[in-house]
């Protein structure tokens, strides 16, 4: 009886060995050219959605009737080629220069420290 068994297990394990493959995963090469664009165009969108982000921004665009989320949902719509070119504004905008309120601020500390350096120096 067990040898019966034993031998219908034994030609099921040799059907099987024969009919399943012996590489299930089969591996590639991949070119740079896919791995950079996939990961410039991610980077693309990351640098657009946190433009987006920015109070500044959200706030103008509010003031033109657009709200952050519809916003959003623009940006998810926009091709791989519109959102690079998107992008490359963004990262071609000059950086600084937000607010009068900011120089003031900056100009005041200078002055301080030049007026401590100024008395330190008369001092000795």
């Amino acid at each position: 009886m067990k040898t019966a068994w034993a031998r219908l297990f034994c030609r099921l394990l040799i059907a099987l060995m024969i009919w399943t493959p012996y590489q299930i995963a089969t591996a590639g090469m991949i070119g740079t050219d896919q791995v950079v664009t996939a990961s410039t165009a991610q980077a693309d969108r990351d640098t657009v959605a946190s433009f987006l982000n920015r109070s500044d921004v959200a706030s103008q665009l509010q003031s033109m009737g657009l709200s952050s989320k519809s916003a959003q949902e623009r940006i998810a719509s926009l091709s791989d080629q519109e959102v690079k070119q998107l992008a490359g504004k963004i990262n071609s905008l000059p950086a600084g220069a937000s607010d009068a309120g900011d120089v003031v601020i900056g100009i005041l500390v200078i002055a301080a420290i030049v007026v401590v350096v100024w008395y330190l120096w008369k001092r000795m």
